[in-house]
């Protein structure tokens, strides 16, 4: 066995008694007082911000301040075609249609794709106008009107409810007047009303507004009503069932 072997075999024995004895991590040669208390930490120093500064700002306001939305119906539509809050810049705006006071208020989330000046006016103008005659009405004696007035892909309606929209609605909904609110989305829009959309169904009878209150019933979604039978056929029965079967 040569001098190398004999070096490396002392080496391997020393480490392996060390190991055998319980020590298995690096260790210094510095003498250590482990008696020594350990010198206290250093406080922290917590930079306490204003109120201002902590502060998160509040949402923006759908509308702005409600003492600045117009209080007649006829300012109401122009401002609803102009107001920069309540829809994004470059969308096709569409007004609400109808005078104060109608028997029927139809309300929908937004436009649909085809609609052109008034709502309403593509491919639900026939299954609209026909229902309405079911009812005993035409578009005379409806208002017709949407949420937003710009149709938006996937809007946030939590977010808009945050921001203030169910309160523009409820001044929309005070200043036409309505004897009855039909509202077709009842998943998007009955939150906006202060309703849990699981129970907007059997919950939304009235909505209170500024100057009182209206009796309510929501239904599908338009789209949902335009494309099933089925849709149009419950729609008609809970119609049925809240005007106790007759004409308005």
């Amino acid at each position: 066995m040569t001098a190398q072997n004999n070096i490396t075999l002392a080496i391997k024995a020393a480490l392996d008694w060390w190991r055998e004895a319980g020590v298995d991590c690096d260790f210094v040669d510095d003498p250590q007082n482990w008696l020594a208390r350990a010198a206290p930490a250093k406080p922290r120093t917590i930079q306490m911000a204003g109120p201002a500064a902590d502060a998160a700002p509040p949402p923006p306001r759908v509308g702005g301040s409600p003492e600045s939305w117009p209080t007649d119906l006829a300012e109401f539509r122009a401002w609803w075609l102009s107001d920069p809050s309540l829809a994004p810049s470059g969308l096709r705006r569409v007004a609400p249609s109808g005078e104060a006071g109608a028997d029927l208020m139809v309300l929908v989330a937004m436009p649909l794709a085809d609609d052109g000046d008034t709502l309403f006016s593509g491919k639900a103008a026939p299954v609209i106008d026909a229902m309405l005659g079911a009812m005993g009405l035409d578009r005379s004696r409806t208002y017709c009107a949407s949420a937003l007035p710009a149709r938006v892909a996937m809007p946030d309606w939590a977010t808009l409810a945050a921001e203030g929209l169910g309160a523009v609605l409820a001044h929309h909904v005070a200043l036409a007047a309505p004897r009855r609110l039909l509202v077709l989305g009842q998943k998007d829009i009955s939150p906006l009303l202060g309703h849990d959309p699981a129970q907007s169904g059997p919950n939304l009878r009235s909505v209170d507004h500024e100057g009182g209150s209206v009796p309510a019933m929501a239904a599908a979604d338009l789209e949902l009503i335009l494309g099933k039978g089925s849709s149009r056929a419950q729609l008609w029965n809970r119609w049925l069932d809240w005007t106790g079967n007759q004409e308005l």
